[in-house]
Order: structure tokens, then C-alpha cells, then sequence
């Protein structure tokens, strides 16, 4: 098989990617988006790096190392249209696509993208396909369990997260007690994490709900959950996690369920068409 392209940004994921890819016996080429991308994470596989908005370059690497398949991975702060600085190539592209697809949400961009690589002609895959095992179960992961009051900050915060990600806004929110801490949006959910912690109401704590969002381009951002969420949903003084079942990459379920145990929370996995 040809070499699996990964377009990578920040955190463990693109990493995580290579090594399950080449234990099912498959080569890799990484292309590190700069500023993101971590060197540590790519240096054991081959990688080259680009400019988010060196369009050309990212393709071109991508055709020099014979990638057919692509995986877009990796935590990536949206740049605006003025600090993208494409290249001639990133040009032409956005003449293709429209600029107003950067006015619009994460979703409407990503999915610009993957059809415009698909154009191009590669095949754009998830990263659940590659990481198998990664997508969240269903159900309880770890020691504690909702109590009624928690599976109620559940239901609102899928309506609420539903709502969001149906404007193309974001993909999870707190909730405590029926009250709206925080949703996400451009900051991504540690940013919201934080700025729930600072908002909390006394008594039990929130809830954090990420599911994805309705019609999403689910080959280019997953909802991910991992340790560090735990870490931050922890020094927010929430109570627990709840992720899509199926819709969400829970990175590192060992760790993670083990961080949810230690701390005292609880980590389900629900299906939002139940609530």
C-alpha cells in the first residue's frame, strides 16, 4: 500500500496515528503544520513541515511521498483569513472554494478542505479508521457513575451542544445543576474548561458534554477526549464527562479512565438520540 499522508497539528494524536499505521504493517509520511505540529510527536516516522497556509507545498510533499490516503489530525487554531498568508496555490484555492468559507465554522471549512483534497486526488480518511480501538463506547467507563441531578446537566448539555453545533459553532458546553457554565467555541474546550472553573456555582459540579455535531465532517474533527481534558474538567471542579458514543475519539482510554477515577469523576459515553 502506498504511505498514509497524515496532515498534523498540535498534541499526541498525529503520533498516535503513525504507530497504530505502521503496527498494522503500513508506511507513513507526516506533514507537521507549523506552529502546531510537534517535533517530538513526528520525529520517529518521516515528516516534513508547512505553513497552514502553504497549500502547495502540503500537496506537493503529499505527491513526492506517494500518499493516496490522507488523515487530518491534531488540535489547530483556526487562523482568519488575513493571517493565512497562502501561497499561490492557497490562492487558487480559495478562489475555488470561496472566501466565505472562512466566515463560516470549523465544520464548513474542514469539509472545504477534505473535498478539495478529494480534487485533488486523495482519498481523506478518519482517523477512527486508522485508530480502531479509539472511538468512545457506550456506557460507564470507569468506577462512578452519574447520579439523576448529573444525567440531567447531561440532557441540557445536549440540547444545548446540539443547538451549537447545528450554526456550526462548537461541539461540547458545561453544564450544572440545568445551568449553562460555558460553550465552546473558537477557544476549543480546555480554554472553555477554564473559563467554566472561574464560573462555577457551589454545591455538586458540572458536566462536561461533547458530542458532534449534526451533518459534521466527521473525517476531520471528532469530538477527542483524553487525559488532559480529565486534567482540566478536574481543576474545573466538574463532577464528570460525557462524550458521544461512537462520535467522539477518547485518546488514551487507559489513562484517561484511570485520570477520571483518580479524580473522582465519572467518563460515560451516551447516544444523544437517547436524550
Amino acid at each position: 500500500m502506498n504511505p498514509l499522508g497524515i496532515l498534523a497539528g498540535g498534541g499526541p494524536l498525529p503520533g498516535r496515528v503513525a504507530a497504530a499505521a505502521v503496527a498494522a504493517g503500513r508506511t507513513v509520511f507526516i506533514v507537521g503544520l507549523e506552529g502546531f505540529a510537534e517535533k517530538p510527536v513526528l520525529a520517529p516516522y518521516p515528516h516534513d513541515f508547512a505553513r497552514i497556509g502553504a497549500a502547495g507545498r502540503v500537496i506537493e510533499l503529499l505527491r513526492a511521498n506517494r500518499c493516496a490516503e490522507v488523515v487530518m489530525i491534531g488540535k489547530v487554531r483556526r487562523p482568519s483569513f488575513f493571517d493565512l498568508r497562502p501561497d499561490g496555490y492557497g490562492f487558487k484555492l480559495i478562489a475555488r472554494v470561496g472566501r466565505s468559507v472562512f466566515s463560516g465554522g470549523d465544520d464548513t471549512l474542514l469539509a472545504a478542505v477534505v473535498k478539495v483534497l478529494g480534487e485533488e486526488g486523495f482519498r481523506v480518511i478518519g482517523a477512527h479508521e486508522v485508530l480502531t480501538q479509539a472511538l468512545a463506547p457506550k456506557g460507564v467507563l470507569g468506577r462512578i457513575g452519574p447520579d439523576a441531578v448529573a444525567m440531567g446537566d447531561i440532557a441540557r448539555g445536549v440540547a444545548v451542544a446540539r443547538a451549537l453545533g447545528g450554526v456550526d459553532v462548537g461541539q461540547g458546553c458545561v453544564v450544572q445543576n440545568g445551568l449553562v457554565l460555558a460553550v465552546e467555541a473558537i477557544e476549543g474546550t480546555d480554554a472553555m474548561l477554564t473559563r467554566a472553573g472561574a464560573l462555577r456555582r457551589g454545591g455538586p459540579g458540572g458536566v462536561l458534554v461533547k458530542i458532534a455535531k449534526p451533518g459534521q465532517e466527521r473525517r476531520a474533527d471528532l469530538p477527542t477526549v483524553g487525559p488532559v481534558t480529565i486534567a482540566n474538567a478536574a481543576a474545573a471542579g466538574l463532577r464528570g464527562v460525557a462524550f458521544e458514543a461512537g462520535g467522539a475519539l477518547l485518546a488514551e482510554r487507559e489513562a484517561s479512565v484511570a485520570a477520571a477515577d483518580a479524580a473522582g469523576l465519572f467518563i460515560i459515553g451516551i447516544d444523544p438520540t437517547e436524550f
